[in-house]
């Protein structure tokens, strides 16, 4: 199988997972567990969203391994590894905000950002019906519309960034954010890191910083910024990842690299 079968995957699984994850929230959301903080939760759904996600791709593909948020990991024989986030803005979720995603990537070598090489990818926002899709050397997409990011004017760049649920960590987050803001329009916050990134392939975005992020919250978005002919990175010459993830166009990229790093 190639890329092009693999992205065909993700999205239908993306959409499948999606309506699960819609149909749950309709329904009510429990909160499951809470993790690295009180305010970092999981719910009900996010796990069984998972857990369907982790028996459709055993289906389709039994001898790769899988990597996700809810569930242990999966050590494959193919060489190729999912990487998943199920419902990617939990909080938004449980809030009844209808800004979150299913975020499926598919991606090749040792599964560790900077040492693998994604493939294929999708994010599906479900309450609006968007599926964000790439391959690697096929482009970008939203639907049937292929994706470029922007590119900045005089007007200053349209920004968004997260932070982390430490509250020990926000001080230096706010800091990066001061920072930051003689390069923007305007700022934004939307929770879901996945929605971030597509945002920014899709040029809805000009540019997105975050520290703190996991593997599987940038592996899919990524893929669709670079295929969009935008940059991923983290510090200067580093992977995204949790010291930083930064996405833009080139341009802006260095740009915002350098203030990140003063």
């Amino acid at each position: 199988m190639d890329a092009e079968q693999w992205e065909q995957i993700a999205v239908d699984i993306a959409r499948e997972a999606g309506a699960l994850a819609r149909r749950r929230r309709a329904e009510g959301v429990a909160v499951a567990a809470t993790k690295s903080s009180l305010a970092d939760i999981v719910t009900e759904a996010d796990r069984e969203v998972e857990q369907l996600i982790r028996d459709r791709l055993a289906e389709a593909r039994p001898d790769d391994g899988f990597l996700g948020e809810e569930s242990d990991p999966r050590v494959g024989t193919s060489g190729v590894t999912w990487v998943v986030d199920p419902i990617d803005g939990t909080v938004n979720y449980a809030y009844g905000i209808p800004h979150y995603a299913v975020s499926i990537a598919a991606v090749t070598g040792e599964p560790v950002p900077g040492a693998w090489e994604a493939q294929a990818a999708a994010v599906y926002s479900p309450v609006i019906d968007e599926l964000f899709h790439a391959r690697r050397g096929g482009g970008a997409w939203l639907g049937e519309r292929r994706l470029e990011v922007s590119r900045v004017t005089d007007a200053g760049a349209l920004l968004a960034t997260g932070f982390g649920y430490d509250p020990a960590t926000h001080d230096g987050d706010l800091a990066r954010v001061r920072r930051m803001m003689v390069l923007a329009r305007d700022l934004r916050r939307g929770g879901a890191a996945a929605l971030d990134l597509a945002y920014v392939a899709a040029g809805r975005l000009d540019g997105y910083f975050e520290r703190g992020l996991k593997p599987w919250d940038h592996a899919a978005g990524a893929l669709l910024v670079t295929e969009a002919g935008g940059v991923v990175g983290g510090r200067p010459g580093g992977a995204p990842g949790p010291e930083m993830t930064v996405a833009a166009g080139a341009a802006l990229f260095a740009r915002m690299q350098d203030l990140l790093d003063e």
